[in-house]
């Protein structure tokens, strides 16, 4: 044979994009189309539909940035069209850019009830499935003119800054027929074309499709695509039906639309974005028995609720036929490196609440395909709350190293493990293409132990979902020869089969580090700052309104908590929290932690004030888990006054000295803290010649994606902020001194305090920014005179140890680390921690010795503030304040309860008497993490507490109310015979002990006798 294959594939290319996609549609008709703009906030479809219209044509230019614009198309279905499935077709100017990613609209008929979702691969609504002729058409459409983002520095990322000129052009509006015959020719060809494209050159299946499409192409007249269609589809009915072999792959296939909660649009836009993906997801079921959608996220479900009950009574009924499957078990896809243990906790139950009340269903598997890494302390709260199984693909993103599994157990830091499954395509919105489903079964690690994976397929970031192409194909691959066997199911059948099959997979152990968005631990300062504050004034509010509800009768204020906890888990969605979304995204979201802090202060107050009553005494509210200054945990009391010396200050040539008999602290005369010795000890706590609290800036212009990366060679270049506007030394209280440093660099400003307090050994720092820097990365070192050889950093409910060398690729490319509230560094004898108030990027080096010889330093630096110019292109710009505080001589315990009292500062308030907490625990390693109020509103008390060090610890739980049970529960406050059995406890009268392994979370439901 002669001819060159190539020269078919571009026939079968040609044709397809020129004759047959073209023949689709026929015999179009125009529509009459009228507008009515609104350049603001959308309106519900009640007013929409009322607005004033006036003629508008098709080529017409409409839609300034995030303005809306209602169309209204009318018409009449010609005689010419009876009998045959009529479509109206609208194009809002999609260039043949793909869904979720510019203008798209909702369809609704004239009596206000939403049809579809019209988008690109999607742009059309169902007029007739068999026409009589003289149907009156009137559909309307809110279209929604998103701006297009490119990765390009852009104004559009809010409406205060976006240019007021249209970003559209209606292209199309007009009735068609839709060629059934035509439609399936192509699906066919699209099939075996991108099969025979996967397939090895000599396979002799590659040859019989080429030859069967060969004999297609000769079949079609291109004057006459549609009076062909069907012959043309005869040439290849062969080659369709050939069955796949025994051995076939197995891909179980589900329906998804993997929707970003905000990012390139706000949340207002993301309500809309699910009401379109939603209402095509329900039409596309009606249609395809077969389709099983699943959809995480129960915020999006609520928002449906909320704002469009029609589609939201259609979900009902598909999540009850079994087509549309609530899965995750999530309130929404949240970051999981830098949410708290307990927020952590409260996506779980906030959102398997809702789709228990909701639906009366319960998922089993955590769904998580696009956060940026996973923390090694989900498995066991996945399990405490009733998952088994697991889903993600982001760890495909690795940059260095391949993951080398797609199915696995994955272990926790306490033991726990889920059944985990990477689909091997490596994507969470596949098209069902030949390309995809090939590589998948290329791609997949555990060929020879398991013979099945998931794909979820359907369009997704910025909606869209699966389309009926998409299930045309996944009819034509369920049993073909040369490709997968692909089957559309439920991700739990597949998460059941897989296990059944594959109970001895591989284990990962630990944190699943992704290996790129390091950036993410530090854009967007003010979000770090709100989440961790809004985490702890959480923490107040439940445990001062619990204590005051057993104490006072305090009224519980159970909706505002949930409502709040609701809003808070929204803004640790995976690109809000990490700071990647659009200026608008972070400016809604700073507003509403300043909300959010006033409304909790609100519940606070009159909780403290119910409890202390009215009075002169003196007290002091601490929530912390561990005793402060005579202030038992979790309690209001009086002080003790610190006995200790009052802190003397030194000036001199050198600098400043401050010494409080523990620790002796020089202060450079350029600011940096030049030396710290620790007395107790004994010893040097910097190491020699190198300063701490050191600003250093880095040009930080990473490859690809700025707000989510920090490349490795931004360490390439450094430079040191020593300069000194002012320096001021403050010796106004003997308790504790400070001194104050300024400093210009550029258009930025920083104001550094040193203090040291007497009685402590903790040196403590505040940072005050105002960053005009653009794609700078500003860091504070802390160069540490240990020889460790490891880092401990705090994550929810314990801590990892990650090495400190780069033996190998896996350690050096965690060169930007996330912690929480603490970072430990030590060697046998010794440790310091730097803990931080609102902040969590972080990096640990060694510091070799000058000529080689001798023991290594270790320096730790906090990531403080980025200027990445997209999306947010003043992404950090104003100002800001940092916390950090050095513990010297510290212990793992030591790091947890500092890291504790710097994120719970203690309360000031007048009473009548002191308050006795409602529990206390005799272990300082057993930290409580939580104290509420259950919440079935029934009155018990639900005590959440860990193991914090990552040993056995055995502790008696001290209640102060008489008890009538103790049960150990699940995160959902409910009975659970299992997690029970991990918990043993033994209850008299009101003291409860209890034995917990390393890192093991605990909830303790306790019922007050007389309830």
């Amino acid at each position: 044979m002669h001819r060159s294959l190539s020269s078919l594939t571009q026939r079968i290319e040609r044709a397809l994009d020129e004759r047959l996609i073209p023949a689709i549609h026929r015999d179009v008709e125009p529509v009459h189309v009228e507008a009515a703009h609104l350049p603001g906030e959308p309106v519900p479809a009640g007013e929409g539909l009322a607005l004033t219209y006036t003629p508008f044509a098709v080529g017409q230019p409409w839609g300034p940035a995030w303005s809306t614009t209602w169309f209204r198309f009318t018409g009449e279905v010609p005689a010419r069209m009876r009998g045959h499935r009529v479509e109206l077709l609208v194009d809002l100017g999609f260039d043949n850019a793909g869904p979720g990613f510019r203008s798209e609209g909702l369809a609704y008929t004239a009596d206000g009830a939403p049809i579809k979702g019209i988008e690109p691969r999607t742009a059309y609504v169902p007029i007739a499935r068999r026409a009589a002729g003289g149907e009156r058409v009137e559909v309307y459409v809110e279209a929604a003119a998103n701006p297009r983002f490119t990765g390009a520095v852009s104004p559009f990322g809010d409406r205060e800054t976006a240019p007021d000129v249209p970003l559209y052009r209606l292209d199309r509006a007009e009735l068609a027929v839709l060629d059934e015959e035509v439609h399936g020719l192509v699906l066919d060809v699209r099939v075996l074309h991108e099969l025979a494209r996967e397939l090895a050159e000599a396979d002799p299946r590659r040859h019989q499709i080429h030859r069967a499409l060969e004999l297609m192409l000769d079949e079609i007249d291109v004057a006459d695509v549609s009076g062909g269609a069907r012959a043309a589809r005869s040439r290849l009915a062969g080659v369709l039906a050939a069955p796949a072999v025994p051995s076939a792959h197995r891909v179980f296939a589900v329906g998804h639309a993997h929707i970003d909660s905000a990012w390139l649009w706000p949340v207002r836009e993301t309500i809309r974005k699910c009401s379109r993906t939603f209402s095509n997801v329900v039409a596309l079921a009606d249609e395809y028995p077969e389709l099983v959608f699943a959809c995480s996220s129960a915020q999006q479900y609520a928002w449906l609720r909320q704002h469009h009950p029609q589609v939201y009574r259609r979900v009902t009924e598909k999540v009850a036929s079994g087509q549309f499957v609530p899965v995750g078990g999530m309130w929404v896809e949240s970051d999981t490196n830098m949410p708290g243990g307990e927020a952590m906790v409260r996506q779980f139950t906030q959102g398997k609440r809702f789709f228990a009340a909701e639906f009366g269903v319960e998922p089993r598997e955590v769904w998580l395909p696009d956060s940026f890494g996973y923390s090694a302390a989900l498995p066991q709260l996945a399990r405490l709350a009733g998952f088994r199984w697991f889903l993600s693909q982001k760890m495909s993103w690795n940059t260095t190293n391949r993951f080398p599994h797609h199915t696995f157990w994955w272990e926790g830091i306490d033991g726990s493990r889920v059944f985990t499954h990477f689909p091997p395509a490596d994507t969470y919105s596949s098209e069902l293409s030949g390309r995809e489903l090939a590589y998948g079964v290329r791609n997949f690690a555990e060929h020879g132990r398991a013979t099945r994976s998931l794909l979820p397929f359907g369009y997704g970031d910025g909606g869209g979902g699966p389309t009926r192409e998409m299930l045309e194909t996944a009819r034509r691959v369920a049993d073909l020869e040369g490709s997968p066997r692909v089957s559309v199911r439920a991700p739990a059948e597949f998460f059941a089969e897989a296990e059944r099959e594959y109970p001895d997979a591989p284990v990962w152990s630990g944190e699943m580090y992704l290996e790129y968005h390091r950036g993410t631990y530090t854009s967007q300062s003010a979000m770090k700052r709100g989440n961790r504050r809004t985490e702890h004034l959480l923490r107040e509010a439940e445990l001062w309104c619990a204590t005051a509800a057993l104490r006072a009768g305090h009224p519980y204020p159970y909706d505002e908590l949930d409502a709040i906890w609701q809003e808070t888990l929204l803004l640790q969605f995976h690109d809000i929290l990490p700071g990647s979304s659009i200026a608008w995204v972070h400016r809604e979201a700073r507003q509403t932690y300043a909300r959010l802090a006033e409304r909790l202060e609100a519940l606070i107050d009159p909780a403290l004030t119910a409890l202390t009553g009215a009075g002169s005494v003196p007290l002091t509210g601490n929530a912390a888990p561990h005793e402060r200054a005579g202030v038992p945990a979790l309690a209001l009391g009086v002080q003790r006054a610190v006995e200790a010396p009052p802190v003397s200050v030194r000036t001199g040539p050198d600098g400043t000295v401050l010494d409080n008999g523990l620790l002796r602290v020089r202060v450079g005369a350029d600011g940096t803290v030049s030396a710290i010795r620790d007395l107790v000890a004994g010893r040097d706590v910097l190491r020699a010649g190198a300063a701490a609290n050191v600003l250093q800036v880095h040009p930080d212009t990473p490859n690809k994606f700025d707000a989510w990366d920090i490349d490795e060679f931004y360490r390439n270049r450094r430079r040191d902020l020593t300069g000194v506007t002012k320096l001021m030394v403050d010796t106004a209280d003997p308790r504790q001194a400070r001194v104050r440093v300024t400093r210009h660099d550029g258009d930025s400003v920083y104001v550094q305090t040193v203090s040291l307090a007497a009685g402590e050994r903790v040196l403590r720092f505040e940072t005050e920014v105002d960053w005009q820097q653009r794609e700078t990365l500003l860091k504070v070192a802390f160069p540490i005179d240990v020889h460790a050889a490891h880092s401990s950093s705090e994550i929810q409910f314990g801590h990892v140890r990650r090495p400190t060398h780069t033996n190998t690729s896996w350690d050096a490319a965690r060169f930007e680390i996330c912690a929480h509230r603490w970072l430990h560094v030590g060697e046998p004898g010794y440790g310091v921690a730097l803990v931080n108030d609102g902040t969590y990027g972080h990096d640990v080096t060694r510091d070799p010795p000058g000529d080689g010889l001798g023991a290594l330093g270790t320096t730790v630096r906090l990531s403080l503030l980025r200027g990445p110019r997209y999306p947010d292109p003043d992404t950090d710009r104003g100002t800001h304040r940092f916390g950090y505080a050095l513990v010297c001589g510290a212990e793992i315990l030591d790091a947890v309860r500092e890291g504790y009292r710097s994120n719970l500062p203690p309360r000031e308030r007048t009473g009548a008497n002191p308050v006795a907490p409602l529990v206390e625990v005799a272990d300082p390693a057993v930290v409580v993490e939580s104290v509420k109020l259950a919440d079935d509103r029934g009155g018990d008390v639900v005590v959440r507490l860990y193991e914090a060090l990552g040993g056995r610890a055995r502790t008696r739980l001290t209640v102060s109310f008489d008890l009538a049970r103790v049960e150990v529960c699940d995160l959902l406050e409910r009975q659970n015979a299992e997690i029970a059995a991990l918990a043993p406890i033994s209850v008299d009268g009101r003291t409860v002990d209890l034995a917990l392994t390393p890192f093991q979370v605990v909830t303790l439901r306790l019922t007050p006798a007389g309830r």
